[in-house]
């Protein structure tokens, strides 16, 4: 297993892992795949190679150094159980020792099993 910054040559490969996970990861349209391409590039992600295949990633924002945001983690279904979320939110924490690391999330459970606080929650406004 090999963790890594994110090429923009990874993209493919890395919306092949998000069709995978099902529908609420993939992106239809041809412009909102764009989108997802161009916000990739301008973040802070690390991906999981293992057996040379991209089969985990992480995608982040600092908010200048009043944190960073975790806003997508995402791990092959095949590969859970194995510590490698936990990984990259650490590979995070290295880059970025001295700011807060924040979460936004659609899966509580998991990072309270990971032994993360709960801090505050986040509203859409329409």
């Amino acid at each position: 297993m090999k963790i890594r910054r994110y090429q923009e040559t990874d993209i493919q490969e890395l919306f092949a892992l998000m069709t995978r996970e099902g529908e609420e990861w993939t992106y239809n349209s041809e412009e909102s795949a764009e989108k997802y391409e161009l916000c990739m590039s301008r973040s802070i992600a690390f991906v999981v190679e293992i057996d040379g295949q991209i089969n985990g990633y992480i995608r982040c924002k600092n908010d200048d150094g009043f944190g960073v945001y975790v806003l997508d983690l995402l791990v092959d279904q095949r590969f859970r159980g194995r510590q490698i979320g936990r990984q990259l939110i650490e590979q995070v924490q290295q880059l970025h020792p001295n700011d807060p690391l924040y979460i936004t999330s659609d899966a509580d459970g998991y990072y309270q099993k990971q032994g993360y606080q709960v801090v505050g929650t986040i509203f859409e406004v329409s």
